[in-house]
Order: C-alpha cells, then structure tokens, then sequence
C-alpha cells in the first residue's frame, strides 16, 4: 500500500529507525517533510535526517532533487553536507529521508528575535551580509543557485563579529540561469534590510546602508550588483564616513 498523504510522521524521542539511527528531537517540518535530530548508533555522532511526505516526493523527485544538489555543492562552506539516502516503511507506506550533517546554530529568525529590537545594528548586518553574499558566490560558481533565501532558511551561527551561515531548502525553479542566480542577490539585500528592521527603520539608516538596499528596488540592486561576487567585492572595499 502506498501512503497518500501525512501530516506528521509523529516520530518519538528514543525511537530507533532501521537499527541505524535513534530520534532526538523534531528540528522542524516543511512544505516537504519533516528534519529530526538523530544519533548514528554506531558512532554516537548526531545528524540531521529530513523525511519526505510521499505525497511531496512522488517517485523520490523531491529527495533526488535535493540530495544531487548538495552533492553538487558539497565543496561549498555555506551548504550542509549531505550522507546517504534511505528509505522506510512508515504508516503502512515508504518513506524516503535522507541524512545530512547537524549543524549547532539557529533559524536566522529566531536569531533575530533574541536582538534588541528584534534587529541587528548596521555594522553587524554588514557582517551578515558579507558572510551570505561569500557563500552564495561559491554557489553560483558553480552554476546553482538557491531560489528562495530568506530569515527561514539560513542557519547562523555566530563567532564575535563574523557569522557562519549555512542554507536549507534550495528551490527548483527550472535549469539553473543567470537569472535565477541575479534573484538570489536581491533575495540576499532583502535579508539585510529585513535584518535592520525592515520599514519602521529604514529612514534612519545611514546613508551608507540605504546604497546597499537601495529601496529594495530590483533595478537599482542590479545595477549595481548584477553578481554575488560584485556585492561582496563591494563589502571588502566599504568606507563608512
């Protein structure tokens, strides 16, 4: 029998999956499964494992997609590094999850939450920045890119004034293309006007800051940074008066 739909694979703290690996805790759910905490049984090590609802990953299209993509970036510092596929039977069908390395950080929204304001300062954000637009451009070397950046999907990890930034959930959108790569520049000058506070703030910004935003319009973004390597170019040569 196959299973049609699934709301949540309810899987228990404790619980031991193919003998490989023990559930710790649910990490979070999505459009496409569910991410669990899980311990290898043989080496102690945690991993992160993302299992597929099979109504979203009809003919493993889904877990394929995904698990050729980070192969793909497995050199890139800003991608997690995938394992293995496998697959289960759970609630009278099968299940594909794959497993990926843990990385010890947080959502950069529930970051944010913990900032005063619920914002970062310029001189931080900038830093932020600096840090995305570095990783995003060694995806785009390649040719890939991510389709959908935003606060959700960006893990942080913070080390004094830098950040260490890994990506979740990349988009498929069609055939990798320039374009998709010059989305992903604006997507990356949204997150750093959302991370200063977004609307309520923006007019007190300094002058400086609002160059790099520019009023979130896509033409002046791609003007002036057709490429991630052009905004991060930009933020080593940075003077602020």
């Amino acid at each position: 029998m196959v299973m049609t739909k699934v709301e949540s694979f309810e899987l228990e703290p404790g619980e031991v999956i193919q003998s490989k690996y023990e559930i710790i805790e649910l990490l979070g759910d999505g459009w496409e499964g569910e991410v669990y905490l899980v311990k290898e049984l043989l080496t102690g090590i945690e991993r992160a494992a993302k299992f597929f609802f099979p109504e979203r990953n009809k003919h493993n299209r889904s877990s394929k997609f995904y698990a050729k993509k980070l192969h793909k970036l497995r050199n890139c510092d800003i991608v997690i590094q995938y394992y293995t596929q496998e697959e289960i039977h759970l609630q009278d069908g099968f299940v594909t999850y794959l497993v990926s390395e843990f990385i010890d950080g947080e959502l950069l929204s529930e970051f944010l939450k913990r900032q005063p304001g619920r914002r970062l300062h310029p001189f931080i954000a900038l830093h932020l920045l600096y840090s995305l637009a570095k990783g995003m451009e060694e995806v785009h070397r390649v040719g890939e890119y991510h389709g959908d950046l935003h606060t959700e999907n960006i893990i942080v990890q913070r080390h004094g004034l830098g950040f260490e930034l890994k990506i979740l959930d990349f988009y498929k959108w069609g055939s990798p293309s320039a374009e998709h790569r010059r989305d992903d520049v604006i997507d990356m000058i949204k997150i750093f006007y959302d991370v200063l506070g977004g609307a309520k703030h923006y007019a007190g910004l300094p002058d400086e800051i609002k160059d790099i935003c520019c009023g979130l319009k896509k033409s002046l973004i791609l003007q002036k940074f057709k490429t991630a390597g052009q905004l991060r170019g930009y933020l080593e040569s940075f003077e602020w008066e």
